[in-house]
């Protein structure tokens, strides 16, 4: 019996490169960190952990000393800019051909055309292309594109650059390109599929229609394995799409006469290796084989006994039961009262034909041939274990707030009913409890009685050990100048404090706006987001200083380039004194209405015509622009302008 292996099979020139530099970058700096899988490939992932390249999905956790290894599959165009300003060091391990189509998508964005990406929407490396541009369009083959040519914004003048995803299936690219030649008058198509991929495919297709049996080797999440197993279907008809030889059986291969193998450009060498032995070990097996059909038969039917764990198929669902497949010589089902707790829910709610479930065996009965299963004694089993165990570990769980009780709320967290006090609730003492009911909340597990079904759990626990990361955070990376987008926590009559991330900052009022104000509430309010930065910090005292008025703007000078000598202003009394009133002219630059300019008479103090809010238009008399003073008059606009008197500059 024969084993054909594919040539090409295994890792391309792009994913080689990246697993050595993650590998070389390890060694050099004793650790450094990967965005996300290197390569689709878990057992590589595990290696490079092992080695020290530890994975982030949070770039911006990365600061000034830290190194990364930017991914083969190329990295969004935004999170590459943060890491450079935020001065981490980045080691481009993109794979040269992806690199290559960032180029022609920026290229074709600042020509103004407009950019076409044929892939996976999602898939990491059309995601970090589509970033190279403002507005690219991504379809995943023909029918997207046909779609978007008929009800689309599509016009057939419009220039269009076409490229593809490295992995994109050849056919559903020229396909695609198809349909835009014939429809579009300015289009360029730019073949970016790499040439390892085609090669593989070209190879995949040749070996399958040759082939009993054909075994496409590679990690579940990688698009060029999913590419080449689904280009082997249309060849042959027994296709085995693996991760690892673990998953192969001697029974894969009955009556298998040949075999073929290939592997995604991210599979290893020495996994590609153990397959092909175990290929081989297997359908020789099949050939020595001399048990007869029904012995064998006999030998795979599995042994039930009363109160053991079993995993089956389910086959189907009745209005009484649910029918389970558990490789056992018996019939087996589960009564819908042994389903679920919840006596409401509908058994396909639950479950599905071909659904796998693991169950317990409440009854044999080898008599009449049936076994009774039970889901939902498992279920309740396995959720106080990991309940248990996630006091042990003091793992952070999910669930819902489903009523206030006495003294604190409940939480559902996989059914059991959680209590938490309200002193753990992380919400003020005091506070209306009842406003979290429906909310999803993170808890800890903090006490566990399973005879007496109590379960009790802290949200607070949580929330502070949030709260004191982002704090540190905040800390470390604080600066004078430093600009953050917070949230106004409370307010005094001084100013406000507002949150810029777990640690509050003080704005004074007279650093929340150019314009004068007596109460911060003119400007904000609780809960309103606001641009701040930092003036100045205390890390002992833990005391920040915040500014939000914008400093890059001279209110003198817009004064100035608004307003001269003689022209009239609509002014804001902001401040009545016994000589006169201070009114403001544009915010930040006040001027001074001198007593004797208030009215066309005499009058004994300013509060007897104006109030401090009052609108007027006053005339400006003088300008003092090394004093930067200003001379206001509402008088020479009611008396005739021979009679108009100079009033004095402030003082």
């Amino acid at each position: 019996m024969q084993v054909i292996l594919a040539e090409s099979a295994g890792f391309c020139y792009g994913v080689k490169r990246a697993v050595e530099l993650a590998q070389k970058t390890a060694e050099e700096t004793q650790g450094c960190w990967m965005l996300g899988d290197l390569i689709h490939n878990t057992h590589v992932v595990n290696d490079l952990a092992a080695r020290g390249v530890r994975k982030t999905d949070r770039p911006e956790a990365l600061g000034a000393g830290d190194t990364v290894v930017i991914r083969s599959h190329g990295e969004l165009k935004s999170v590459l800019d943060g890491l450079a300003a935020r001065g981490v060091r980045c080691m481009n391990a993109t794979c040269p051909n992806v690199v290559h189509i960032q180029e022609l998508v920026s290229q074709a964005e600042q020509e103004g055309r407009q950019v076409v990406i044929i892939g996976e929407p999602h898939h990491p490396e059309v995601m970090g292309l589509a970033s190279w541009c403002v507005h690219p369009l991504v379809f995943q083959g023909p029918e997207a594109v046909a779609e978007w040519v008929k009800n689309g914004d599509f016009q057939p003048e419009m220039p269009v650059s076409i490229v593809a995803q490295t992995t994109c299936i050849r056919e559903l690219f020229e396909s695609s390109c198809k349909i835009l030649k014939k429809e579009c008058t300015n289009v360029k198509i730019f073949d970016t599929i790499c040439y390892a991929t085609r090669k593989r495919q070209n190879e995949a297709a040749e070996i399958a229609a040759q082939v009993d049996v054909m075994v496409v080797v590679g990690d579940r999440k990688s698009a060029n394995t999913k590419h080449l197993a689904e280009i082997c279907r249309q060849n042959c008809s027994h296709v085995l799409s693996i991760e690892g030889a673990d998953e192969l059986s001697a029974t894969d291969f009955a009556g298998c006469r040949v075999a073929g193998l290939t592997a995604g450009a991210s599979t290893p060498a020495g996994i590609i290796k153990e397959v092909k032995t175990t290929m081989s070990e297997e359908i020789k097996s099949t050939e020595t084989m001399e048990e007869s059909f029904e012995e064998l038969l006999n030998q795979s039917f599995k042994t039930l006994n009363t109160g053991e764990k079993v995993t089956g198929i389910v086959t189907a669902i009745t209005p009484t039961e649910v029918q389970v497949d558990v490789g056992a010589k018996q019939y087996a089902y589960i009564k819908l009262s042994e389903l679920s707790d919840d006596p409401s829910a509908k058994p396909e709610d639950i479950v599905k034909v071909g659904d796998e479930v693991e169950t317990y065996v409440v009854r044999v009965n080898d008599v009449e041939g049936y076994a009774e299963l039970s889901k939902k004694r498992l279920d309740a089993v396995k959720i106080w274990e990991n309940i248990e165990t996630a006091v042990e570990e003091k793992t952070v769980l999910e669930g819902t707030v489903t009523e206030e009780n006495k003294g604190g709320i409940v939480v559902s967290v996989k059914g059991i009913r959680v209590f938490v006090p309200a002193s753990q609730s992380g919400q003020p003492r005091g506070a209306d409890l009842s406003a979290m009911k429906g909310q999803k909340v993170q808890l800890r597990i903090t006490e566990v009685n399973r005879a007496r079904r109590r379960v009790v759990g802290s949200i607070r626990s949580v929330t502070d050990e949030a709260r004191k990361a982002a704090q540190e955070a905040v800390w470390s990376t604080i600066e004078v100048g430093k600009h953050y987008t917070g949230t106004v926590k409370s307010m005094t009559s001084y100013g406000v404090f507002v949150d810029i991330g777990g640690v509050d900052g003080m704005v004074h009022i007279s650093e929340l706006s150019w314009s004068r104000i007596k109460n911060p509430a003119e400007i904000c309010k609780v809960g309103d987001t606001m641009d701040v930065y930092v003036i100045s910090f205390d890390p002992e005292k833990h005391k920040i200083s915040l500014g939000a008025k914008d400093h890059s703007v001279d209110p003198w000078q817009v004064f100035m380039n608004k307003y001269g000598v003689g022209d009239t202003a609509e002014v804001r009394i902001v401040k009545l004194m016994p000589f006169g009133a201070f009114a403001e002219v544009v915010p930040g630059v006040d001027g001074l209405i001198h007593i004797s300019q208030i009215a066309d008479r005499r009058i004994e103090k300013p509060e007897d015509v104006l109030s401090e809010g009052q609108t007027v238009e006053a005339k400006i008399t003088a300008i003092d622009e090394e004093k930067q003073k200003i001379s206001l008059s509402i008088r020479a606009l009611l008396a005739p302008a021979a009679d108009e008197e100079d009033a004095p500059v402030e003082e």
